[in-house]
């Protein structure tokens, strides 16, 4: 060949454009159709999983579209008629911002900016179909789908009323992963792993208020007690709703050799913890996790705030101190152990990452993976329940776009009840022929783990959730008649 791949990019030079001439010579484009008029009873239908409009044709796309087509022809040497339809996937935040970027208006309004992305994807879907059709790619390309065709969007809104009547679909208000640097919800599919974030860990003290029952012959006649927890989110604690323990896991209580001060933490977690204190645990007693129960502690920043002490089997002895800081807002199983004690769950960080007004003036506005946690972590340090701060590296999730960290966070969303289609789905998957085999397990563990999917977004590019609100409570309205009415404003538009 005369040209070939720039070291380090995935892009595809330009120079390609030398092989166009022969691209009419060699009837690629003729081959399609001619094999569909063949008189066989034999098909193979390949359905094509698109490519997403958002950049020019690259390696990525070659492979795809390349084994694709080795596998159409091979069938079709076979004496197959082969059917396939490419197509392209045309929502979603990608191509919202890279059609945002190119506009020089601010504050454009919702239909605009539809109007500007559709624009968008349209242009690159032409550049995409140009490069795919030079490839010599056999495939019906006089009638590919787009997902952001009327029809197409009708149907999957028609799944969406289906799935509703069945129970597959809700609203809830429950934390999920929430992307800062774009303001929206994400799945967990639009994840990708830092494994080199550091974050800013904690140890804290928690005041112990009111002594557990099963405890009180052994703490009263000490002075002050505190529960050490650690994390490394201290942004999270002014949303702290209780302390959670393991209920089976052995608990100690310690008096610190430097200080004279009296602490509760696991007794797995014991001189692990004096070693990162720098300093000696001498134990006073030790107690069950069950005895625990009815206990209090003074919340470590809001003076008055009373946070209860609860079992919950997420606690785990692996690190930390064996008691865990619970903030329902920011937790999925905080959430859990917050919806079986009917705890608050109120969030204290808005769309953009925010401390709220709710939060108090001395973190109102502040960016909470950045100097909001700052202040949170100087809140600490003041009321003297800081114990010690160190730099922590560990895996942490980041928006796969924007390439920046996200947080979890409470926000109403409508939501996919992946639990009850769970069974249905790995069943469905059994039937199927994975190569390499070890994708079935793989597959099989994404589908066991996941118990809901969020499929609601803060964005105006994509299929609009077919739901109307009371303008005074905010619920939904989705009833036969609201449906009947939809579809025959749908099929208007269409047509």
């Amino acid at each position: 060949f005369g040209w070939g791949l720039v070291p380090g990019s995935p892009r595809i030079p330009k120079s390609m454009n030398v092989q166009v001439p022969l691209y009419p010579k060699c009837g690629f484009s003729e081959l399609y159709s001619w094999q569909r008029q063949r008189k066989t009873k034999k098909e193979f239908c390949l359905h094509d999983g698109p490519p997403y409009a958002n950049g020019d044709a690259h390696v990525g796309h070659a492979l795809n579209k390349i084994l694709k087509d080795i596998t159409n022809r091979f069938h079709m040497m076979r004496d197959y008629v082969v059917h396939y339809v490419p197509g392209w996937d045309c929502h979603g935040l990608p191509i919202e911002l890279k059609a945002l970027s190119e506009c020089e208006e601010d504050d454009l309004s919702p239909m605009e900016i539809r109007q500007k992305a559709k624009e968008f994807a349209e242009k690159v879907i032409e550049k995409q179909k140009s490069a795919f059709i030079r490839w010599g790619i056999m495939a019906n390309w006089d009638n590919c789908y787009h997902t952001f065709d009327k029809k197409y969007e009708a149907k999957q809104l028609h799944i969406f009323h289906q799935m509703f009547d069945k129970g597959y679909v809700y609203q809830d208000y429950k934390p999920v992963f929430w992307s800062p640097s774009t303001n929206t919800a994400l799945a967990e599919a639009e994840l990708e792993y830092n494994q080199q974030h550091v974050s800013r860990s904690v140890y804290i003290k928690f005041p112990l208020l009111k002594p557990p029952p099963k405890l009180s012959s052994v703490i009263d006649g000490l002075p002050a007690v505190n529960l050490i927890i650690w994390t490394t989110q201290a942004w999270t604690i002014p949303a702290n709703q209780a302390v959670c323990y393991m209920p089976n896991s052995e608990y100690s209580i310690v008096k610190c050799t430097n200080t004279g001060e009296h602490f509760i933490i696991a007794s797995d977690r014991v001189q692990s913890t004096a070693a990162l204190l720098d300093t000696q645990f001498d134990v006073i007693s030790t107690f069950k996790g069950t005895d625990f129960e009815n206990g209090m502690c003074s919340h470590p920043t809001i003076p008055g705030k009373q946070s209860p002490l609860l079992p919950a089997n997420h606690v785990t002895m692996s690190k930390g101190t064996g008691l865990v800081h619970t903030a329902p807002a920011h937790g999925m199983e905080d959430y859990g152990v917050a919806s079986h004690h009917q705890l608050p769950m109120d969030c204290l960080v808005d769309e953009k990452g925010r401390f709220t007004e709710a939060a108090g003036s001395e973190l109102q506005k502040k960016a909470v993976l950045d100097e909001g946690n700052e202040a949170v972590i100087q809140m600490l340090h003041g009321a003297k329940n800081l114990l010690k701060e160190e730099k922590f590296v560990h895996s942490y999730p980041y928006d796969w776009r924007t390439k920046k960290p996200v947080i979890i966070r409470a926000s109403k969303q409508w939501f996919i009840d992946t639990a009850n289609l769970k069974s249905a789905a790995q069943e469905a998957l059994k039937k199927v022929k994975c190569v390499p085999a070890s994708g079935m397990n793989r597959m099989l563990e994404m589908l066991d783990r996941r118990t809901f999917w969020c499929i609601s977004r803060q964005r105006r590019w994509g299929v609009p959730i077919p739901v109307f609100y009371h303008k005074t409570t905010g619920n939904p309205l989705i009833n036969k008649g609201w449906w009947c009415f939809f579809k025959e404003g749908l099929t208007y538009s269409i047509c």
